[in-house]
């Protein structure tokens, strides 16, 4: 889980010890982490829609991302790195937690998938720069955010795609995501602190700051009878894709 002897420890210890013990419930939809399932598809809509953005000339190939390495940052138990292990690419995850390193590995293993799951800080580990960076959910989590977006643009291969999303800091997060959601058990309680969302003007900043710039964004939104999908409405929740400025 990273120690003091590896620079920019960015995850709070606090944060990786409440999802490791979700661990062992990670992959059952009706658990604790019900809501993660229900919003994967979501993301793996834009993210499919930002690689064949990324990489016009894969998307009709039902595997585009062959021959293309990606690296999931704060995986869990690996909910985004087996579709993108199904999509073609050389998966890597890595997640503060070993716990959820663990669980993830087994269900890859069970699902007969190839993917290489690492516990500990990106910046701390010698795994080299990937095509495609995917870091969903995480950086609401993180202390300091500007090193976060740092080493993850490290890890970020020339003409490489990023992809993050993030709850927004707005009053509507506050009272649905935090307040709400915790109330009627949608999330475990705990999983969310407010204070810690970042605004998408925030984010671009930070961005910027570490050389990116940011080339698509859609709003996570739900309404009855639709649920959870893709929308113009970013006030709870954001998903973009970056490259490095020009």
């Amino acid at each position: 889980m990273g120690n003091a002897n590896i620079p920019n420890v960015t995850i709070r210890p606090e944060e990786a010890d409440f999802f490791a013990k979700l661990a062992r419930d990670w992959w059952n939809p009706k658990g604790p982490m019900a809501s993660l399932h229900q919003v994967n598809p979501v993301r793996m809509a834009f993210i499919r829609q930002a690689i064949d953005a990324h990489w016009p000339a894969a998307q009709a190939q039902g595997r585009p991302l062959a021959g293309k390495a990606a690296l999931d940052i704060g995986c869990g138990a690996g909910l985004v790195c087996e579709p993108l292990a199904r999509l073609g690419a050389n998966v890597t995850g890595v997640d503060a937690a070993a716990e959820n390193i663990a669980a993830a590995a087994a269900h890859a293993e069970g699902m007969g998938l190839d993917i290489r799951y690492m516990a500990g800080e990106v910046a701390g580990l010698d795994i080299g720069t990937f095509d495609l960076v995917t870091c969903v959910e995480v950086i609401e989590h993180v202390a300091d955010k500007s090193a976060f977006l740092r080493d993850v643009a490290a890890r970020l291969a020339p003409g490489g795609l990023l992809i993050m999303s993030t709850p927004n800091r707005t009053a509507a997060s506050r009272v649905l995501l935090v307040g709400a959601a915790e109330a009627v058990g949608y999330v475990p309680k705990g999983t969310h602190h407010w204070e810690d969302f970042i605004t998408l003007e925030e984010f671009e900043a930070l961005l910027a700051d570490a050389g990116l710039t940011i080339t698509a964004r859609r709003g996570i939104a739900w309404r009855p009878g639709k649920g959870l999908h893709l929308s113009d409405d970013l006030s709870l929740n954001y998903i973009l894709s970056a490259r490095r400025a020009s």
